[in-house]
């Protein structure tokens, strides 16, 4: 009995992670429909896996942040859900929901140039990351360079 425990165990965590990362695939091909967006897809889960793994083991992070995301992996590893994965399309996209509520926290907690300094993929799957989380339209906009008066009546310039 003790044997088949493990296999249902591993095979429940790998069917977890496959799930999720199938349901930020279709996030991601919805929110980003361009021609690269399944190149990216394909990509952020093993991303996001590793920026959790990294965020939560820098010891310079508040230890409130390294509690949540280890409380994540440990729900995204357990194969009980708070919606059943038998309920077609809800129950598979709860872990990516509680995947981004988490990781929308710890942006907003630890900062987004700790988070960004954390990942490991590209920048364009680190924007699909903030859209998804919704933090990129939360971001204050880039400050406009100033233009001296008069600088613009100069032909020199």
């Amino acid at each position: 009995m003790t044997g088949s425990f493990w296999w249902y165990l591993l095979l429940s965590v790998g069917a977890v992670l496959l799930i999720t990362w199938l349901a930020l695939v279709t996030a991601v091909i919805v929110i980003c429909p361009r021609r690269g967006s399944l190149r990216q897809a394909f990509r952020l889960l093993p991303d996001v896996l590793r920026l959790v793994r990294r965020l939560a083991s820098d010891r310079t992070l508040p230890r409130g942040i390294r509690v949540r995301l280890a409380l994540l992996l440990a729900y995204l590893a357990l194969p009980v859900d708070l919606i059943p994965d038998v309920i077609p399309v809800i129950g598979y996209a709860d872990d990516a929901i509680i995947v981004i509520a988490v990781l929308r926290s710890v942006v907003r907690r630890a900062g987004i140039d700790a988070v960004h300094a954390h990942w490991p993929g590209t920048d364009d799957g680190f924007s699909v990351l903030m859209r998804l989380t919704g933090i990129d339209n939360q971001l204050p906009p880039a400050p406009r360079p100033t233009v001296p008066p008069g600088a613009r009546d100069d032909p020199s310039i």
